[in-house]
């Protein structure tokens, strides 16, 4: 039976105007990727010029939760957004003035220079503050948090400890060097510390009061629970990979539990300003290119594939992907839970935008 769950317009005169979507030959897809290898189940959520669509394939149904993963930045983006119009903070604020000593000293070393007292608001949610990556930067031993977690299994990290080890890594760059970006999620677990300190509340009560309630998003949650086996199987190659204490550990920066209709609902929110209004910066420019062809903004992606449109928002290292097409009016969400082949998210959407 096809996992296809549909919602039309009801304003009928922009139904009927709108090219019909193909759901069959976009189910058929989604079936043909799922090989029991490599891909298991897949979810997609797309909407189109009043036309909406959930899809499930594998062991996966429309409805089903999953980790959104590092697509939980552009979450915390839109709070920040919100702090600003509020006039709690601002882009340019140092970070000094909302971290602690213990935190900021020996945050930023380059070249025997310390620079953590430039580093601004700005500079962490652009990715342009030349920290490392404490998740897939690679110590003095060749070894990542992510290697450890493969070879070694399941962990869990406080912010203190996630801090300590984006401290033992080397940074890039000072902060805002011209026309530079490295993708870190130590940036967003400062954000998400900031966040706190600025409003007394966890980032679970964050997300629920600032995103959650205000878009009615009844599915989504930030992960705490390590018990709680709510979110779909993620996999490595052809592995179950099971992490629910590092789950647990990420929040700011990648703990997001959501579905891929309330990602969906969440995406359009974002782009269209429905969060905040036109006090926040323009996030459609600001692009710095972080590694070949993904470019960084305010807290999202910006990319190009030979032969693909343009496309904004965010993916996971889970294979989760939240994005919008201008050229298209096409927004699509959903997720492969694969870590192992990133790659595969990517030929999963050619081939549904060969179809819209």
């Amino acid at each position: 039976m096809k996992k296809i769950c549909l919602m039309l317009s009801l304003w009928l005169p922009l139904a009927m105007l709108a090219q019909p979507i193909p759901v069959d030959q976009i189910q058929k897809i989604l079936d043909k990727s799922v090989d029991g290898k490599r891909i298991f189940g897949t979810l997609v959520s797309l909407s189109k010029e009043g036309q909406t669509y959930h899809f499930g394939s594998g062991n996966m149904n429309p409805g089903d939760k999953y980790f959104i993963a590092s697509i939980s930045k552009v979450y915390t983006a839109a709070v920040l957004f919100q702090l600003i119009e509020q006039g709690k903070l601002s882009l340019d604020d140092s970070i000094q003035d909302y971290l602690p000593a213990r935190t900021l000293n020996g945050l930023h070393l380059f070249n025997g220079e310390e620079y953590s007292a430039n580093i601004t608001i700005r500079h962490l949610l652009t990715n342009t503050s030349g920290l490392p990556d404490y998740f897939m930067q690679k110590n003095t031993q060749k070894e990542s948090l992510l290697d450890y977690l493969l070879s070694k299994g399941d962990t869990s990290l406080t912010f203190d400890q996630i801090i300590d080890l984006t401290k033992s890594l080397a940074c890039k760059f000072p902060p805002g060097s011209k026309g530079k970006a490295y993708y870190s999620d130590s940036n967003f677990q400062l954000l998400g510390k900031i966040i706190q300190q600025l409003t007394g509340k966890s980032m679970a009560d964050v997300y629920e009061d600032y995103i959650f309630k205000p878009l009615r998003l009844k599915q989504s949650y930030l992960y705490n629970d390590p018990s709680d086996t709510r979110p779909a199987t993620m996999y490595y190659k052809k592995e179950v990979l099971a992490i629910p204490r590092m789950m647990a550990a990420f929040q700011s920066d990648g703990g997001i539990v959501s579905t891929s209709e309330e990602n969906l609902r969440f995406l359009k929110a974002h782009m269209n300003g429905e969060l905040f209004s036109e006090k926040k910066p323009d996030i459609t420019t600001g692009w710095n290119k972080i590694y070949s062809p993904f470019q960084y903004g305010y807290g999202i992606m910006k990319f190009k594939f030979p032969g693909m449109p343009d496309m904004i928002g965010h993916a996971g290292a889970n294979g989760s992907f939240a994005y919008y097409i201008p050229s298209r009016g096409l927004y699509l969400t959903g997720t492969i839970n694969q870590i192992a082949k990133p790659q595969l998210v990517y030929k999963l959407i050619a081939k549904i935008l060969e179809t819209v």
